[in-house]
């Protein structure tokens, strides 16, 4: 069951969603628009290796914006500081920016119950694009869940995106065993 505006304030007021800072002209029917943040960043290297620790460069967004170029995965951040304590939330696209030719996530669409963050943006374009600082990029999707959580996010001694921080995150692979 996915959670519809009123059933999102609900659990705004409840304490079990937080959203930092809330507007509410971005709550949609069933979702929350949120914002690109002004840090993006790249990796050093072009070429990554998922055993080792690949470190990236943050710059800020200025108010011309940043061209994207295709054949470079950029980190973005939301300007929305987020906790889903008793929902999965998935974020996704907006319909508008996918038009744009711009993806927001890999793979990483789905947060987990007890997820207490920014969300880091995995950004790739079809073609060059140029984006700004404060534009809608994506949009939270509530979903409930059936039963107790044993084990939320935020409490998981393997969870390695914890740090509060309004600035992409790289990938933390290295830290598992494989």
């Amino acid at each position: 069951m996915i959670l519809t505006d009123q059933g999102i304030l609900a659990c705004i007021k409840s304490g079990s969603i937080v959203i930092e800072p809330f507007d509410r002209a971005c709550l949609g029917t069933n979702s929350y628009d949120v914002h690109l943040g002004k840090a993006i960043a790249t990796y050093k290297d072009r070429t990554l290796d998922a055993k080792k620790h690949n470190e990236i460069e943050v710059s800020e967004i200025g108010p011309e914006g940043i061209l994207l170029q295709p054949g470079t995965l950029y980190l973005g951040v939301t300007m929305e500081y987020t906790e889903t304590h008793a929902h999965v939330p998935f974020l996704e696209g907006k319909s508008s920016v996918g038009r744009l030719g711009i993806d927001i996530h890999a793979t990483a669409g789905k947060g987990d119950v007890g997820f207490c963050n920014y969300w880091t943006l995995e950004i790739s374009c079809i073609q060059p694009v140029r984006v700004y600082a404060g534009m809608p990029i994506g949009q939270l999707i509530y979903f409930a869940v059936e039963g107790d959580i044993e084990n939320p996010y935020s409490k998981k001694s393997s969870a390695k995106y914890t740090e509060k921080r309004p600035l992409p995150m790289e990938s933390m692979m290295f830290k598992n065993s494989f």
